[in-house]
């Protein structure tokens, strides 16, 4: 059986959803990233010691969006694209939720939300809600059809919100990009998306 290590409230969040839009089997192994992520066993699963890390078989796997392009490709429920083209256009939207979108909305997070008060900085958190609107714009402009992809909600799709999708806690507005706000709406309005959420609890 598959198994999926860390915890909800983390990037595991992302490959949680993936496997209950996928709907097969496999157990959640909890590791808190404060200080079980550094124990010397987990470190032979996972030697950066971050979550979440994944176990399929003889494969072990980290960086949750990895996890979720390999999860959509072998266990296809029509999530993995059907043309070449596609499969790039998964790449880039993953990649570039990583390398555009994560770290200001990130950043906005912990010092808005996560971090304790004594240790938040406003003025980070302004900036990086500031530096937030490009990527937002650049997804808006993007969004031709009903998903990234087309009219099939796609591992792109999925990809791109369970990052995007951590926003409203960070009191992030997306009310200039309706078209965003619209396409979230329709990868978190998905049966397995609220699979996703019921296992949260």
């Amino acid at each position: 059986m598959i198994k999926l290590y860390g915890i909800p409230r983390s990037r595991t969040a992302r490959a949680l959803w993936m496997l209950e839009e996928l709907q097969v089997p496999y157990e959640l192994v909890p590791v808190n990233f404060i200080g079980e992520a550094r124990k010397p066993d987990y470190l032979k699963i996972n030697p950066n010691g971050h979550i979440p890390a994944l176990r399929d078989g003889d494969l072990t796997l980290f960086e949750s969006l990895a996890i979720n392009l390999y999860l959509a490709r072998k266990y296809d429920k029509g999530l993995w694209p059907k043309t070449v083209e596609g499969e790039a256009k998964a790449y880039q939207w993953s990649i570039w939720s990583m390398t555009e979108l994560e770290e200001p909305l990130l950043t906005v997070l912990l010092n808005r939300a996560f971090l304790p008060e004594d240790q938040r900085d406003p003025k980070k958190a302004d900036d990086a809600a500031q530096r937030f609107k490009t990527p937002l714009n650049v997804l808006e402009g993007q969004l031709t059809g009903e998903y990234l992809a087309g009219k099939d909600f796609t591992v792109a799709d999925l990809n791109v919100a369970s990052v995007l999708g951590w926003a409203p806690l960070g009191g992030l507005d997306l009310g200039s990009a309706p078209k965003v706000q619209a396409w979230l709406g329709r990868c978190t309005g998905r049966p397995g998306y609220a699979r996703f959420v019921a296992k949260m609890g």
